[in-house]
């Protein structure tokens, strides 16, 4: 059971403004840490340093924090185990830069009402707006609702090391909401990921004899069912299971015929399935070998009658269905994505977030929360 901080005695003073004054000193507050964020290199596994800054930031306003590994975390001031907990979780590593960028990745500027950085869009606008709600909400007694904020790790590459791994420490919670880059709308379902390995098998020979056992040309049956097929079974929100060939390699050189073939398909699954049923159901159907890299990563959702989501409703905000996966897939509690920024963006060269997608978000979530504490 977590900790509940009454007693701050011990802890740095907090910085009155934050608490004090209107949430323009919040953002002003967390526009400055996403700059310092996109400074610190933190790709998946090297999250270290930014571990760090965000751990500082949160203690200078005198929040005790929690930290395992890079994921930190911290509760509200009047945090009571007998209520219902709202956790607000984003992560704070990044995907490599790719060769595209013109500008630096790791310098943070701010040019005609953008910010441009590596990570700015995804997800380090949803992140610090996130914090930036926590410490608006973190010292109101008599709230209806805990809130825990995690700032986690490797998102980008679905580690184990990132929510997951410190997820059974936080205490009960009753439903998550997910920073990511959703233009401040809710993605109230979004699909799950199953990546398969597969290998065809085939007979060795020399190029120059018949051969009706090809190892290239039997994947491509496989290949072929993985095009075309359909599961029975479709999404309202999600649409149909998507899979998609994605890497193919076999032959050593013109003049042999290989003896295997080995190919990837990303599949993007719905709440219809659980990974576990698409995978059954795609063994039974192709001939190559196959295996899953993964089955954790199932698809997530949250019901639209939810408080939350009615709240952002009236609130003016649409409801979708997210074809990109996030940490939803490994949060064990009814979850939506929701943050500013756009989700195209994610992962393009020269990377930005407007700076009035911030400003927006802290409001929004500000006043939704507002409608259920």
């Amino acid at each position: 059971m977590p900790k509940i901080y009454q007693d701050l005695s011990t802890t740095k003073p907090m910085k009155e403004q934050v608490f004090n004054n209107t949430t323009t000193d919040l953002f002003q507050s967390a526009f400055s840490l996403l700059k310092e964020l996109i400074a610190i290199p933190s790709l998946s596994k090297s999250e270290d340093k930014t571990a760090d800054c965000i751990q500082q930031f949160l203690e200078d306003f005198g929040v005790p924090t929690h930290r395992v590994m890079n994921n930190v975390w911290a509760y509200n001031q009047f945090y009571d185990a007998s209520k219902p907990t709202i956790l607000l979780n984003s992560h704070h590593d990044t995907v490599k830069p790719n060769s595209g960028y013109t500008l630096n990745p790791f310098e943070p500027i701010e040019k005609d009402g953008k910010l441009y950085g590596l990570g700015s869009n995804d997800a380090g606008g949803a992140l610090v707006s996130l914090i930036a709600t926590f410490l608006y909400f973190w010292d109101k007694p008599n709230m209806k609702y805990n809130i825990i904020l995690t700032a986690t790790a490797e998102e980008e590459i679905s580690g184990i090391n990132g929510v997951e791994s410190i997820y059974s420490q936080l205490g009960n919670i009753d439903f998550a909401i997910v920073g990511e880059p959703t233009e401040m709308n809710l993605a109230i379902a979004e699909k799950g990921l199953l990546v398969l390995d597969c290998v065809a098998k085939g007979t060795s020979s020399h190029a120059a004899h018949p051969n009706p056992d090809n190892a290239i040309l039997n994947a491509i049956k496989d290949i072929n069912w993985f095009n075309n097929y359909h599961f029975e079974k479709v999404s309202d929100l999600l649409g149909e299971v998507k899979m998609t060939v994605t890497i193919i390699n076999s032959g050593s050189q013109h003049n042999v015929v290989p003896d295997s073939c080995q190919f990837t398909v990303d599949v993007r699954t719905t709440e219809q399935y659980s990974n576990t049923e698409v995978f059954n159901i795609i063994k039974e159907n192709i001939s190559s070998e196959v295996t899953a890299r993964s089955l954790r990563l199932n698809s997530s959702s949250i019901p639209l009658t939810h408080p939350f989501v009615q709240a952002g409703l009236q609130l003016g905000r649409t409801y979708y269905g997210s074809p990109t996966s996030s940490d939803q897939a490994v949060i064990p509690c009814p979850s939506l994505k929701m943050g500013p920024g756009l989700s195209t963006r994610s992962h393009s060269s020269d990377e930005f977030i407007y700076v009035a997608e911030i400003k927006e978000a802290l409001e929004i979530y500000k006043t939704i929360l507002m409608q259920i504490l």
